[in-house]
């Protein structure tokens, strides 16, 4: 596809990687910056930096795999494809060809020499030789690339719910937070969602063999950014009578924008080819949060002799989108270097007004502005 490039450059590649390594660790910065202003609790931020540091370690892992981009070493391996039109990261077909992968790195790493056995036959190479023993940085590399799948905690194309219990309301009535994320292939981007729930089934839902393996399956098969989370919210209510939707958010990670690296439309791409910012500080991450609220409960007629509790959902009337955004709620923040933001407040181009801006300053702290 035409928005697809691979990153066939040897020093592109690994500048790429390591934009991505630094972005990670500020949007901790971010997520601790909203924590100490009440908007996220510490069980949250620990979701948050969980999945972010598998994220890290996916792009780690493609680091390695891709670290001989563009050299002559001896066979042909391709290059990382990014979509450099719409979101900035690698494209979901290089994480599910991780993911085959995973599953055959015990194969690999056991017909593979040893780090210590490749390294020293690099150093007979240009000791003996006097060659530089690219073939064999290679296989290193790709040593290093099955190490790292075989660790785990990786962030996968899908990411299963797991629970977290937060109390009892009432007896027979307990209080969960599920989370689960995907990597969605239509948009190329990370997504991560939060739901709480009530639950008033006989087993808590973690231990319930019948109910936790179809709410999991349930969950993963709506994780689309395309869908409203009015639409996930209804469809989970209606189908488990004895869970009830109190709160579901969605975290879109990105696009992220580089002059170097990406060619979207829009005032961002001009604000950073005038920053001209150096290696390392030429980025601007864009972080979207979506809530919907359970406003209220409804009875429904369940059968001749029951009922079954309804969630009615709280949806913002007076937003930018209206009832139409499905949500109550919907915030934008960007995450960008502190040269980048002085040309953003320069030349302050529509539609950034109601934007957070978390600015990197020269030593890594970050601050909202």
């Amino acid at each position: 596809m035409r928005d697809h490039v691979g990153l066939s450059d040897t020093f592109a590649s690994r500048r790429y990687f390591r934009k991505f390594e630094g972005i990670m660790r500020h949007m901790l910065h971010v997520a601790a910056v909203k924590q100490a202003e009440g908007h996220l609790d510490a069980r949250e931020v620990e979701i948050l930096t969980r999945y972010a540091l598998k994220l890290n370690h996916t792009f780690k892992a493609l680091g390695l795999k891709y670290l001989l981009v563009g050299r002559e070493t001896g066979r042909f391996f391709g290059s990382l494809t990014m979509d450099n039109r719409d979101s900035g990261f690698p494209v979901a077909e290089e994480v599910m060809t991780m993911a085959n992968d995973a599953q055959q790195a015990a194969g690999h790493l056991e017909n593979m020499a040893s780090v210590e056995g490749l390294k020293d036959q690099m150093v007979q190479t240009i000791l003996g030789d006097r060659i530089i023993p690219t073939k064999l940085q290679f296989s290193l590399s790709q040593r290093l690339y099955y190490e790292e799948l075989a660790r785990g905690d990786l962030f996968w194309v899908q990411n299963d719910p797991q629970a977290q219990w937060l109390g009892n309301v009432t007896e027979g009535r307990r209080r969960f937070r599920l989370h689960w994320a995907c990597y969605d292939s239509q948009v190329n981007l990370p997504v991560i969602y939060m739901m709480e729930l009530e639950d008033t089934g006989r087993v808590g839902l973690p231990k319930d063999p019948r109910r936790w393996p179809e709410v999991q399956a349930h969950l993963s098969a709506q994780a689309l950014g395309g869908l409203k989370l009015l639409t996930i919210a209804k469809g989970f209510d209606e189908d488990f009578d004895d869970l009830h939707p109190k709160r579901l958010r969605r975290f879109h990670l990105g696009p992220m924008y580089s002059h170097a690296f990406t060619q979207q439309a829009g005032p961002l791409r001009a604000v950073l080819a005038e920053a001209k910012a150096p290696e390392g500080q030429d980025w601007a991450m864009v972080w979207t949060e979506e809530e919907l609220l359970s406003d209220r409960v409804i009875e429904q007629r369940a059968g001749w002799f029951s009922t079954v509790e309804r969630e009615v959902f709280a949806l913002d009337p007076f937003g930018a989108a209206g009832p139409d955004l499905g949500a109550t709620r919907q915030e934008r923040s960007i995450i960008l270097p502190q040269r980048v933001f002085q040309v953003l407040e320069e030349k302050r181009p529509a539609g950034f007004g109601q934007v957070r801006k978390f600015v990197v300053g020269p030593k890594g702290r970050v601050l909202q502005y």
